[in-house]
């Protein structure tokens, strides 16, 4: 396949590539480093830190726009969301944009877009169920050489020119890699993909690039969806980052001969799929290690047909970046039933506890908990403890009987829900929500899901946090690497997905139960079922295990505030029902409070939680925001969505 390019004039083009030699030819300097964001995350550890400190509790509020880059023309929806975090390298901006993931070069000072590059419309991009989903690229330097790589709906790999966005010619064909090719024993159409018998896989996250290999993770349909037993699995593949020559592929659902094939009992291995990698990837050059996450198989919310604990599904994977082998694994959810995918990426920080010095990575999940283990070894830093969990009264299922249970850092979120969690701002509310909840069952963490009119009366169960509770991905977590200290954002969401008989949603099912959505529970009037704080962002010290403190995502939303129900009463702040999108810088927390809530980015004190700043944006953030420093001006850049604004990147920075 030749990719198209829609590129600048030739002009244009020449005149870049003389600004960048003029730039090669200057001695770098330790603060252009220091001002650079060459990852999804910051850095390969996956940190969103900035050592940056310009912008501080002093100025924040006086962060005004800088620019605005509008990407509504790159899609042919009329509304596109942008999900992506651009990477700053060498002075200058890239991302991606719109439901063809075009990738993109723009100016960091004045948002004017230098270059762009979209791949040839194929069936396989019809056909993706991930188009809006795109998270970013990659970079990195190869043999002296800096490549962009992108990773597309229709599951293509692209190494492009960083000064022009043209492809590499020598990487793959034509700059080009067909990652269908290197998946596993499947054939397909070039342009087609898989048969929709065999199955169906894209991608959603950018690939990370360690010690010369570039790793792509993918992505499939949401599970809660699906009514096929069947389909592909998600392997994560690696690629030499100089010639594009496929490397290794690693199976995320063991075969014959590999370690935890016997996890999956009644031969689910041959034909079960998911388990897809679909958070952003992270990685340890010294160790040569990089870091996956996955989700469950299929299906979301019943697994009868595939018993046993399902490695390595639901689990942290850290993989030897040039041999593909397995270095080590934690399960965090056995058998997985509840969709409690590792929502994001692994954060790796160097910590210290009890006198010790730990390499740890920590990973932040839905069910509310930070796992905190040795990045070297997998070994838990605080006991992880499996203990007894409520067992399945579906026809068919077969539950692990134990979970594990994290003893420390404690619970950032609500698990599991009782009468005593539901909203009480009046006599009238608590009455309203306890006749709601008769019909579900209520229950703790790891609370099992239920067939739709069970003997007991009840259409479903309540589990909490549920599929979009806890951490997810649009906030998920930051760590700062001088303090050991993490930043997590978590909203009080919870699910109650109601089983029906696969048939009953497509007649070709062949899944006995299946539930059309993570389901849910309306409280009264509209108001949520469950008291605040709605969404939260909490600090936690690694080196001790210790809540530092923990404050509301921003304020209590217009909706509850001007509640007519609540008109008089006195209900504090809630929090905004969001995640916080955010990042650490060297002097500040600095957050948004997401997806649908108020357009407003917030500065509060690292150590206190105290804010110290607050300035209006355009619209409301959609993704994790980042910061570099160019030209000796520091500028922070998020997506936004709202007030016709679908598809941008606000850029911030001080008044000149």
């Amino acid at each position: 396949m030749n990719p198209t390019l829609r590129a600048r004039s030739a002009g244009t083009i020449a005149a870049a590539a003389a600004l960048a030699a003029l730039a090669l030819a200057a001695p770098p300097t330790a603060s252009a480093q220091d001002g650079e964001w060459r990852y999804w995350g910051s850095d390969a550890a996956s940190t969103r830190y900035s050592p940056l400190g310009q912008i501080d509790a002093s100025n924040f509020g006086e962060l005004e726009v800088a620019w605005m880059w509008r990407g509504d023309n790159f899609s042919p929806e009329p509304d596109p969301f942008l999900r992506a975090t651009p990477i700053y390298v060498d002075g200058t901006l890239y991302s991606v944009a719109g439901s063809r993931r075009t990738a993109m070069a723009i100016d960091p000072a004045t948002g004017e877009t230098l270059w762009t590059f979209r791949e040839p419309h194929t069936k396989r991009w019809e056909d993706s169920m991930r188009k809006n989903y795109g998270k970013g690229v990659a970079y990195a330097d190869v043999d002296g050489r800096g490549t962009i790589y992108l990773v597309t709906p229709a599951f293509f790999l692209h190494a492009l020119d960083p000064d022009t966005g043209r492809p590499v010619d020598s990487f793959g064909k034509h700059g080009t890699v067909d990652l269908l090719d290197d998946l596993g024993p499947w054939d397909h159409h070039p342009e087609d993909g898989l048969p929709a018998e065999v199955g169906y896989i894209t991608n959603s996250s950018p690939p990370i690039v360690v010690n010369g290999v570039v790793v792509v993770g993918n992505s499939h349909e949401q599970g809660y969806y699906q009514t096929m037993k069947e389909n592909v699995p998600g392997n994560v593949l690696a690629y030499d980052a100089a010639t594009g020559e496929h490397l290794w592929t690693f199976n995320v659902i063991p075969q014959e001969g590999e370690y935890g094939h016997e996890t999956w009992e009644n031969d689910a291995w041959k034909w079960t799929g998911n388990v897809s990698a679909w958070a952003p990837l992270s990685a340890d050059p010294e160790l040569g290690l990089v870091y996956v996450v996955t989700d469950p198989p299929t299906v979301d919310y019943f697994g009868g047909f595939h018993p046993g604990d399902n490695l390595f599904a639901t689990s942290i994977l850290a993989i030897d970046v040039q041999t593909g082998e397995r270095r080590w694994h934690f399960q965090t959810v056995h058998h997985d039933v509840w969709n409690y995918d590792n929502p994001t990426a692994p954060n790796l920080v160097d910590i210290t506890v009890d006198g010790q010095d730990i390499p740890a990575i920590v990973q932040t999940t839905k069910q509310g908990w930070a796992y905190v283990l040795n990045r070297e070894t997998g070994e838990p830093v605080w006991p992880i403890e499996e203990r007894p969990v409520p067992q399945s009264d579906v026809p068919g299922e077969q539950l692990s009987p134990t979970q594990p249970h994290v003893t420390r850092p404690a619970p950032y979120e609500m698990q599991g829900i009782t009468e005593d969690d539901l909203i009480d701002f009046t006599p009238e509310l608590r009455a309203m929500a306890l006749d709601i909840v008769k019909d579900f069952r209520l229950g703790p963490l790891f609370n099992p899901p239920s067939v739709e009119g069970a003997a007991d009366g009840t259409q479903a169960a309540i589990h909490c946090p549920g599929a979009n509770g806890g951490a997810n991905i649009p906030g998920g977590a930051a760590v700062d690497p001088e303090t050991g200290i993490l930043y997590v954002a978590s909203t009080r969401g919870c699910s109650a997905p109601r089983l029906i008989p696969g048939v009953d949603v497509d007649p070709d099912s062949n899944v006995d139960w299946v539930s059309v959505g993570p389901g849910g529970v309306r409280g009264p009037r509209g108001l949520p079922i469950f008291k605040p704080p709605y969404g939260t962002i909490t600090a936690i010290d690694l080196n001790t295990g210790d809540h530092l403190w923990q404050i509301p995502n921003g304020q209590t939303p217009e909706s509850v505030r001007n509640h007519p129900l609540l008109e008089g009463v006195d209900i504090g702040n809630t929090g905004a029902r969001s995640h916080a999108t955010k990042l650490v810088t060297g002097t500040l927390l600095m957050y948004a409070e997401g997806r649908g809530a108020a357009p407003i980015f917030r500065a509060v004190d690292k150590m206190t939680g105290e804010e110290v700043g607050a300035v209006e944006i355009p619209g409301s953030s959609l993704t994790a925001p980042m910061t570099y420093m160019h030209d000796g001006v520091q500028y922070v850049v998020m997506a936004i969505n709202g007030r016709g604004l679908a598809g941008s990147l606000v850029a911030l920075r001080l008044p000149e």
